[in-house]
């Protein structure tokens, strides 16, 4: 029988192909979807009793199929039984699905799913936030983090591209060549998120949620693989492996986040850190810079100073400096001044981030407080520090930062 975790974790994982085979078969984003949440529901309840099926997915596609099918009667009651059949014919116009999971040989619909959602009718960020809810497997609350907005306001976001998916016939064809470069970078964002998520979970009582950040890196090899010649596909996947790298080392005995200075380097994964810098190095060549080059470049250099004292501070503060022109995000400029002040001292940092905590999407974050405490405390103000920290740790949701983020204002 399986334990709860196990079929979480399972659940996750087969989801998005659940829900790619069934798009692509029926089409009906939203009702797909919901029939998709369905079939996990009663998944949880059934496998409980009986034990985990010999085909899970397989198992998971019958049921959403026929839920899905329920709802489409109650959605055409005032049509007639043929109008019904006809409107359920498969999109690709064959009633036999291609194997006992309903998708061809070789399909990955996780992927398929990322690029349908791209549809052209919603705008970017809708895109991305319904990547992140129907294949990543976000709530809507850590989708709003991971955006900076608050969660009404990313669950309207949703909402509404739902409701623009359905006007727009609800039936989604998988892209053409042009269209994958089109919606690609919504895409690539997406995967970025997703894996930032896993890698430094934003709320709950675990540091890493290894199940996002493995999923992330899964796809974006997946993607590598159709598009070779893609610089930034390239350069998100190096950028993935070069901060996985170092999750060993992340996490102590207690099960509390470790800052990077602190952190045992003979634990980084070193296969990874040369596929990563390798990788970095291609992407660098394959065509125009990008942020997510430039981040790979950022991470390689970290990963390749053998102590804290040997990074090469000078060239990731102008890499950081290059990267605001390609990505004027607050977080961004956070990073920044963390090497600003390992380059130019504490002080001048804190002159600038008196400018950048007064950003509307930097309100109420606990980075700010946090880089405040890390910059207070680097020019000797003990007290300043301490209530920086204190009141980052009361701005977090995620419990290991803010028991790190006490530790910190305690030893104070």
């Amino acid at each position: 029988m399986l334990t709860d975790a196990r079929t979480e974790d399972l659940l996750r994982r087969e989801a998005p192909q659940v829900l790619g085979a069934l798009v692509r078969r029926y089409g009906h984003f939203d009702l797909a979807e919901d029939a998709v949440q369905e079939s996990l529901v009663r998944a949880v309840s059934e496998w409980e009793r009986t034990g985990l099926p010999d085909r899970p997915r397989a198992w998971l596609i019958r049921v959403a199929s026929r839920v899905l099918t329920d709802l489409l009667r109650r959605e055409v009651a005032r049509q007639t039984r043929e109008e019904r059949l006809a409107r359920a014919v498969p999109l690709r116009g064959h009633t036999a699905p291609d194997d006992e999971e309903g998708r061809p040989r070789d399909a990955d619909d996780s992927l398929m799913l990322f690029f349908l959602c791209c549809h052209p009718s919603l705008s970017p960020p809708s895109q991305v936030a319904l990547l992140l809810r129907a294949v990543g497997g976000l709530t809507t609350e850590e989708i709003a983090r991971a955006h900076l907005v608050p969660s009404a306001t990313m669950g309207q976001r949703i909402s509404r591209a739902k409701a623009t998916v359905a006007a727009a016939g609800a039936r989604f064809l998988p892209p053409t060549p042009s269209e994958v470069r089109l919606r690609l970078p919504a895409v690539l964002h997406a995967l970025y998120l997703v894996f930032n998520e896993g890698y430094a979970a934003s709320s709950g009582d675990r540091v890493v949620r290894v199940d996002l950040s493995s999923e992330a890196i899964r796809l974006t090899r997946m993607l590598r693989a159709a598009l070779p010649h893609e610089p930034a596909v390239a350069g998100l996947l190096a950028l993935m492996l070069l901060t996985e790298a170092r999750r060993p080392a992340r996490i102590d005995e207690h099960g509390d986040a470790v800052p990077l200075e602190a952190q045992a380097r003979s634990l980084w994964d070193q296969d990874l850190i040369a596929e990563g810098t390798a990788l970095a190095t291609e992407a660098m060549s394959l065509g125009p810079m990008g942020p997510y080059q430039l981040q790979a470049a950022i991470a390689a250099l970290h990963d390749e100073a053998p102590t804290p004292e040997a990074t090469d501070w000078p060239q990731i503060l102008a890499l950081y400096t290059l990267l605001q022109r390609f990505d004027d995000s607050p977080v961004v400029a956070l990073s920044r001044l963390v090497a600003l002040a390992e380059v130019q001292g504490a002080t001048t940092a804190l002159e600038e981030l008196s400018e950048l905590a007064v950003h509307p999407r930097l309100r109420g974050n606990h980075r700010v407080a946090a880089v405040r405490a890390h910059l207070l405390e680097r020019v000797g103000d003990a007290a300043g520090a301490r209530d920086a920290y204190a009141q980052a740790a009361s701005q977090t949701r995620s419990e290991p930062e803010r028991r790190y983020l006490r530790r910190r204002a305690a030893r104070l």
